[in-house]
């Protein structure tokens, strides 16, 4: 699989609409599950479990769509796979009356990762370049208030990145009549309703102002340190094995190894093991 057509471009605008939402995948959905994606999770466990020991950077995932598009999903199956101990993941709602007093960035302070961790932002600060938009927000604020966002945003993670923090960001890029069909699935199945809101639907109404903030922020913010990918999210399987090959990938990059014992601690470390073989 070629990584790189997902990727978004920092060199060049992009138009969302010619990125597809459906690779004709969904066909392939129990292949890709039992047999594609397992072996990945393997490999993508063994590199976070050093990255994990070694305790020297740490990686952000920023994952961001419309209502319904398979981030939940996503973190379930993928990220629930990692061990624990090195795995922090945070979900952004609206702000809160104490979250508007502050700085818009500061309360996504609280999701970045620990050196050894892989920190997943299920919807992030990028919300307050989408939603703020969508709804208007910001009108009482000055122009080129996007523009001065978006610079922000990029230099904050640009400061990650030079201390040692991957951020890596992507975008499930769903159709219309997809999303309509898994609404419909949510609020006909009884037990689904809880991942129901009705405020999904009020959403829905505009869709297309969505559109145009999301081609928006993947054009302004998608960097050499911290790209953007488009996920086909129609396909979610596919998607969901996109995304675990970019985080092998990302994780081969940095190349993690368990650290070794010396010195000291490797005498140490002898003393003990005959001491307990000669129990």
């Amino acid at each position: 699989m070629k990584l790189s057509n997902y990727k978004v471009p920092c060199t060049k605008n992009i138009k969302l609409k010619k990125y597809k939402t459906s690779e004709g995948k969904k066909k392939d959905n129990q292949e890709i599950k039992e047999n594609i994606v397992p072996p990945l999770v393997e490999k993508l466990k063994d590199l976070h479990l050093k990255l994990n020991a070694q305790e020297e950077n740490g990686i952000m995932v920023v994952l961001q769509a419309i209502d319904a598009a398979g981030k939940d999903e996503a973190i379930s199956y993928i990220f629930s796979n990692l061990n624990a101990q090195g795995l922090k993941v945070t979900s952004f709602g609206k702000p809160t009356e104490e979250d508007k007093k502050q700085d818009y960035l500061r309360r996504i302070h609280a999701g970045e990762p620990n050196r050894g961790e892989v920190a997943i932002l299920n919807r992030s600060h990028y919300e307050d370049v989408i939603a703020t938009k969508v709804h208007n927000l910001l009108v009482d604020e000055h122009d080129d208030i996007f523009e001065q966002r978006y610079r922000q945003i990029n230099d904050y993670e640009r400061y990650l990145h030079e201390n040692g923090f991957t951020v890596i960001k992507f975008f499930f890029h769903m159709s219309k009549k997809e999303q309509r069909d898994r609404l419909l699935s949510r609020m006909k199945n009884p037990d689904k309703h809880w991942e129901f809101s009705i405020s999904d639907v009020e959403e829905r109404k505009k869709w297309n102002q969505y559109q145009i903030a999301f081609e928006d922020m993947l054009n302004n913010t998608s960097t050499r340190h911290s790209p953007w990918y488009i996920l086909p999210a129609d396909d979610e399987w596919h998607s969901r094995r996109i995304i675990t090959e970019i985080m092998i990938k990302v994780l081969e990059k940095i190349d993690p190894k368990f650290p070794k014992i010396s010195g000291k601690d490797k005498k140490l470390l002898d003393k003990y093991i005959k001491k307990l073989e000669n129990e």
